[in-house]
């Protein structure tokens, strides 16, 4: 309108001041600025980041008509909160990006092929996973990307929300990046990063990826739970049973117990299996904090539903229980929908 106004396009009524050219063309050049940014930001395209001086430059012109053009400053504002959400999610995401591109840089892998020998040392019931998994035959696994989608609880008796996640694995030297976003309700979302490097593990979780909600990592028990957490989802890369830092023994023709050790730190699970030699669950003691207390609990997995991905056969659908003295918590259910293994490029 601006525009218009100085140019003398049409009856400009709304403004009841002058305005001259270079103002006009500034009031275009605005207008533009907004119009490529909005575009950027649709496309998820960095350079969104001009709708900041656009809403700063509108602005100014504002104040230059103030009387004819005062409200133009909540819609400034409004886009200048939604930039800053953006700005921080931004960033949030490209923190995470560095920790990917270290954690596989790590990856040192060869290509070695999986046989029927390399199986010998293992419980029966391993073995006949593995190769019930249709590993044998294939490379081992070095590196993993998986996309995931689902519902979690933050406690008993909340509200389920809604999650999408992508998690980034190295078997060689055990690590994983998992982010995530949570729909905590409608317009409001938490940006989730769970990681296990150089064994140490770190949890960020940030409102609207802002506001620090929690953040903690280095300590013994986040140490020893991102590590159970590692073992316990073995089962979506098989071949890391093979991986001298996990000893197995047998416990019965269904179950086997794990043991990992890593930089110092060790940790027991158990895993189940089915007759066809599936894996269907894996429990482990794992420390927990519940109601501002962390305290050693019981942390089960259960694996649902079985498919294949890029030839490995991997159980897809999990839900993941606490089973408290209070009753059980379940407070994770997920479903994978991508799985890649051993890609060149793993970043996208």
């Amino acid at each position: 309108m601006g525009f218009a106004k100085a140019f003398g396009y049409g009856h400009i009524t709304q403004l009841s001041h002058s305005i001259s050219r270079p103002a006009g063309v500034l009031w275009f050049v605005t207008a533009m600025l907004f119009l490529v940014a909005a575009a950027l930001y649709l496309l998820r395209k960095e350079w969104w980041l001009i709708g900041f001086p656009a809403a700063l430059l509108s602005q100014l012109l504002i104040i230059s008509v103030w009387q004819d053009a005062r409200f133009g400053t909540i819609a400034n504002c409004l886009v200048l909160a939604v930039g800053l959400v953006s700005l921080a999610d931004w960033t949030f995401d490209r923190k995470v990006a560095k920790e990917v591109t270290a954690l596989l840089a790590v990856n040192k892998g060869n290509a070695i092929t999986v046989t029927p020998e390399m199986l010998a040392p293992l419980p029966p019931v391993v073995q006949k996973w593995l190769l019930r998994s249709g590993a044998v035959g294939k490379e081992l696994i070095h590196t993993v990307r998986l996309k995931q989608k689902g519902e979690m609880l933050t406690k008993p008796g909340g509200r389920w929300m809604d999650f999408e996640a992508t998690q980034y694995v190295v078997v060689d030297q055990p690590g994983f990046n998992w982010q995530t976003k949570v729909q905590a309700m409608p317009g409001v979302f938490l940006s989730g990063r769970d990681k296990y490097a150089n064994g140490q593990g770190e949890m960020l979780i940030k409102l609207l990826s802002l506001k620090e909600v929690v953040h903690a990592g280095g300590t013994e028990q986040m140490n020893q739970g991102t590590l159970l957490r590692f073992l316990g989802e073995t089962c979506w890369f098989p071949t890391a049973a093979l991986s001298d830092y996990i000893k197995w023994e047998p416990l019965d023709s269904r179950s086997a117990r794990a043991t990992m050790t890593y930089r110092g730190v060790t940790a027991t699970g158990d895993f189940f299996f089915n007759e066809e030699g599936d894996v269907t669950g894996f429990e482990a003691m794992r420390y927990g904090d519940f109601n501002g207390k962390t305290s050693l609990e019981k942390w089960h997995i259960e694996n649902k539903s079985h498919r294949e991905f890029e030839g490995i056969r991997i159980p897809y659908q999990n839900e993941v229980t606490w089973k408290l003295k209070t009753g059980d918590f379940t407070w994770l259910k997920l479903e994978l929908t991508e799985v890649q293994y051993n890609r060149a490029a793993m970043f996208e």
